[in-house]
């Protein structure tokens, strides 16, 4: 009897045992199944993270070329301008001054404006001519009454400290004024000149 019951422990031992080490087992491997499924589920959110950081990375990257080739564009552009307006100032500026301080040759000018200002020349027109302050003594002395009639023109001068060179023409009521400033010849010549000059200077674009 005793032998039987100690088989009997001996047995609901052994069957304690194996139940416990089965779902000990179970347990083990549904929490590797979880370790791994979280394993692979970090790997994914890691390479996610990484993958959206390579492409901002490429993003910004492209953005940047796009904004330094943008202003080495400008730049050049810039420095081109530069370039083409200085040698336009120094080819025009310093000829059409020297130009306009001659005051023979500012004369000529006025009475070519004004013999076509009235180029039929039926009638006397009353004309106010604006002129430099610096050039006052001249030009009075230059236009006289008589040659005034030889335009057949009443010229009245008028000077300013506004105009350094060149002068202004209009009717003596004052309606209006038509500017023959160096500032005008000099724009003039500029913008006929700076196409050609950056053709020159930078043949083909």
């Amino acid at each position: 009897m005793e032998n039987k019951l100690q088989e009997l422990t001996q047995k609901l031992y052994n069957e304690g045992v194996e139940k416990a080490n089965v779902e000990a087992e179970k347990i083990l491997a549904e929490a590797k199944s979880e370790a791994e499924k979280l394993k692979q589920e970090a790997e994914k959110e890691a390479q996610k993270i990484i993958a959206n950081a390579n492409q901002k990375s490429a993003e910004i990257k492209k953005n940047v070329d796009a904004e330094l080739n943008l202003a080495a564009k400008q730049t050049i552009r810039t420095v081109k301008q530069q370039i083409t307006d200085l040698i336009v100032s120094k080819v025009i500026d310093e000829p059409v001054k020297k130009a306009f301080d001659d005051e023979k040759f500012v004369k000529e000018i006025i009475e070519t404006v004004v013999k076509n200002w009235n180029p039929q020349k039926n009638e006397t027109i009353d004309l106010s001519v604006l002129l430099p302050t610096e050039l006052e003594k001249e030009f009075t002395k230059i236009f006289t009454a008589k040659s005034g009639k030889e335009l057949n023109a009443n010229l009245e001068l008028s000077f300013s400290d506004s105009i350094k060179g060149g002068f202004k023409i209009g009717p003596a009521d004052g309606s209006y004024k038509i500017s023959f400033s160096e500032d005008d010849f000099e724009n003039f010549f500029k913008s006929f000149l700076r196409p050609k000059t950056i053709e020159m200077l930078y043949p083909g674009e």
